[in-house]
């Protein structure tokens, strides 16, 4: 099992910056991938970014996130800069791991919100 922890969100100006932390714990060494989702009220969650095999980003976030992750400390990070109001969401980390095959580990959420 691998527990994931965000922190990071919060409330900020249209054209502002925000990083997320995503901290991994316990079995570390089964993850593949790891990514971030993002869920804004009456949407469905979708996929922002991910790292591990390829690098992706979707078209709404390219150019103004950037993920990365700090392997000595299991932790990855979502850049977020140019920020627009659409960007508001629940953002949730996600592990990919061997065993699964699918993303089967989720932190709780963190909330941004950007105000115009």
């Amino acid at each position: 099992q691998v527990q994931l922890v965000e922190s990071g969100g919060g409330s900020v100006q249209a054209g502002g910056s925000l990083r997320l932390s995503c901290a991994a714990s316990g079995r570390t060494f089964t993850i593949y991938r790891m990514g971030w989702f993002r869920q804004a009220p009456g949407k469905e969650r979708e996929p922002v970014a991910w790292t591990g095999g390829t690098t992706f980003y979707s078209d709404s976030v390219k150019g103004r996130f950037t993920i990365s992750k700090d392997n000595a400390k299991d932790t990855t990070y979502l850049q977020m800069t140019s920020l627009k109001s659409e960007d508001t969401a629940v953002y949730y980390c996600a592990a990919f791991t061997y065993g699964s095959a699918s993303w089967g580990s989720w932190g709780q959420g963190t909330q941004v919100t950007v105000s115009s």
